[in-house]
This record gives structure tokens, C-alpha cells and sequence, in this order.
């Protein structure tokens, strides 16, 4: 049977440690908590599930304390999870079976989850490599956005999947500042990191210095698939915000250049003909949205919502903006048939009640 060491970096997290752990000994033979520098009640928490608690002075490089983690583990597999991530029972005992199995996977690439329903559905997910061997080509790099680049025999499995704490909701500057720090020392940013820098400065609000670096990120060519088309809708999005509606949709469709048009991107096509009054417009890219089919084994930020709820909600408006109420009605009700207990669905229902 295989033997899983489970390993943390953590600071000031007492709200969440007892809720990422509680279920920790279904799956965990050893649990690792690395602390960097919690003035909270965090490391008398993590004593109440492991004696194997180590201190790590911060060097704002994300990788360096994970692999100090790692580097403390017994076990000849690795998981890793923040300390506001959680595992719901039914997935903690699908690593028991996996780790019961036969299967010698070097990786496994596990759903995350960091946006969802009330009953746990997901709405926004992506792959990440969560459980690995404990040998030293499997690793992690860079200082932020920290990544262990799978090699091996690598399989998706589904059935385990890693929710965030959707109550964290606070962006702050950290990662933003790293990079800042990074390239006044000099240092060159590979095309990963440079995505991942111009993602910062968009969820920042540095709107124009993002616009520059995603347009460099995307002209440079040297970015994987996933990135290049996330680029294009994030592109597209800050040129909505500056209401440069003509430069959004260059944006946009140039995602179509790296593979079949995702939903995501075509909720945004949408949203820019909509932003114009353009309804008809928006009316074909959102239709076109709610066929598409997500597919999380990409590796994308899939958000569930831009294949289903979205769409018809947006339809609904736009109908309902040219006056055909029996259409906005229809898709309405595909609105509330998703999310029966949205505030736009509620408000929506209101409406229509009152026609």
C-alpha cells in the first residue's frame, strides 16, 4: 500500500487549519506543517494532528517553503494543500483507494475548486498536480505561481478534488509585489511568469501596464496553449473595462487562432456586443456559448457557469432589451432551471411576475 505524507505551508490560517484537516487521517499517514511566520493560534492547532511542525523564514518564494516541506516527508508519495483548502469525505476516501490500488502514477493531476454551489458543485475548477512521488525531479519552480511540472506516468483523477475556501475572497497585492521585486533585481521572466505577472496587474487593476504585458505575452509565442488563450480573454476583458470595444474583440477572437472557441471566451464576445447595445450580436456568441462543452483534462480555468448559467441569463436580457418577452421568458426559466436562487434569477422572476 502506498504511504502519503501530506504537506502544508501555512500562516495565520486558525479559521481554516481544523476544517483542511479534519479528515486528513482518512488519507494522510504523516501530516508536514511548515510555518512562516503565523502570530495567530495556527501552530496550536496543527498540534492537535501532527508533532511535525517546522518553522520557515519567509524569502517571498513560494517554492523554496514548499519544497522545505516536502524535503521533511517520509512517505514515498507527496500531497500538498494550503491551509484554507479543504477535501470533502467522499474524495479523502478516494485517495484511501487510490493509495490501496496498484496504479504507480508519478502525478496526479486533481481538480481544484475554487468557486462552487451550496451543495459543492463546482463553477470553477482546474487541474493542478496535488499528489506526487517523493523523488527530487518532481519539485516545485518559481517564486510564485509555484508549479511542479509533471513528467512520468501522469493521470487526471476527477473523483479527488481540492476545494478553496470561497470565503477568502480578499485579493491582496502579494503575488503582484514578488514579480515587482523579481524584475528589479533583473531577473528575466519566463513566458509562464510573465503571464502570470500580467494576471497579477489585471486583478490589481493596473489595467493599461497589464494590457502591455498580456499584448507582449501573446506576441512573444513562447506561452503553453492554456495560457496563450487565457491571455486573449483577459486581454479582451481590460480593453472592456477601458470600453476600447473594437480592441477587446481582436482580442477575443484571436483565442480562436489556439483551439475551438471556449465558452468562456464566447460569454465575453457576447458581453462586449452587449456593453454596444448590440443585441442581436450578442444574442449568436452567447447561443454559441451555451452549446460549447467545457472540458476540464485541458488544464484551462474552466468556469462551469459560461457553458450554462451565464448564457441564458444574458439571453434573457438581451430578448427581453428587443421586446421579445416570450424568448426572454424562455431562457429565463434555463436561467432558474441552473440557479434557481441566484439574485438575478429572483430579481428576474419578480419581473416577469409583474408583466
Amino acid at each position: 500500500m502506498k504511504k502519503l505524507s501530506l504537506c502544508m505551508i501555512v500562516k495565520d490560517e486558525e479559521k481554516n487549519l481544523d476544517n483542511a484537516l479534519k479528515n486528513s487521517k482518512i488519507y494522510a499517514d504523516e501530516i508536514i506543517i511548515v510555518d512562516t511566520g503565523s502570530k495567530d493560534r495556527t501552530k496550536e492547532i496543527a498540534l492537535k494532528y501532527t508533532d511535525k511542525i517546522y518553522d520557515f523564514e519567509w524569502v517571498n518564494d513560494f517554492s523554496k517553503a514548499r519544497n522545505f516541506a516536502f524535503d521533511k516527508a517520509n512517505c514515498n508519495y507527496l500531497m500538498w494543500l494550503d491551509g484554507d483548502d479543504f477535501i470533502l469525505d467522499d474524495s479523502a476516501n478516494n485517495i484511501l483507494k487510490w493509495k490501496e490500488g496498484e496504479d504507480d502514477a508519478d502525478v496526479l493531476m486533481c481538480p481544484y475548486v475554487s468557486s462552487y454551489s451550496d451543495d459543492f458543485a463546482p463553477t470553477f475548477q482546474y487541474l493542478r498536480e496535488r499528489i506526487v512521488k517523493n523523488i527530487q525531479s518532481l519539485r516545485f519552480h518559481d517564486r510564485v505561481h509555484e508549479v511542479i511540472i509533471p513528467s512520468g506516468k501522469v493521470i487526471s483523477c476527477d473523483n479527488i478534488k481540492i476545494y478553496h475556501n470561497r470565503s477568502n475572497k480578499k485579493y491582496t497585492p502579494r503575488n503582484l509585489m514578488i514579480y515587482r521585486q523579481m524584475l528589479k533585481e533583473g531577473e528575466i521572466l519566463s513566458p509562464r511568469s510573465q503571464f502570470y505577472y500580467a494576471r497579477e496587474l489585471y486583478f490589481n487593476n493596473y489595467i493599461d501596464e497589464a494590457i502591455h504585458e498580456f499584448s507582449r505575452f501573446i506576441f512573444d509565442g513562447g506561452g503553453w496553449k492554456e495560457n496563450n488563450i487565457e491571455a486573449c480573454l483577459n486581454l479582451g476583458k481590460c480593453y472592456q473595462i477601458k470600453k476600447k470595444y473594437d480592441n477587446a474583440l481582436t482580442a477575443l477572437f484571436g483565442s480562436f487562432v489556439y483551439d475551438n472557441p471556449r465558452g468562456e471566451v464566447l460569454c465575453e464576445i457576447g458581453n462586449t456586443y452587449l456593453c454596444q447595445e448590440k443585441y442581436d450580436k450578442a444574442i449568436y456568441w452567447y447561443k454559441l456559448a451555451l452549446q460549447s462543452q467545457s472540458n476540464i483534462s485541458s488544464g484551462a480555468f474552466v468556469n462551469i457557469d459560461c457553458y450554462t448559467f451565464i448564457p441564458a441569463l444574458q439571453l434573457c436580457v438581451c430578448y427581453d432589451k428587443l421586446g421579445d418577452k416570450v424568448k426572454a421568458l424562455t431562457y429565463h426559466e434555463l436561467s432558474k432551471a441552473f440557479k434557481p436562487n441566484d439574485k438575478a434569477v429572483l430579481h428576474n422572476q419578480v419581473y416577469f411576475d409583474n408583466l
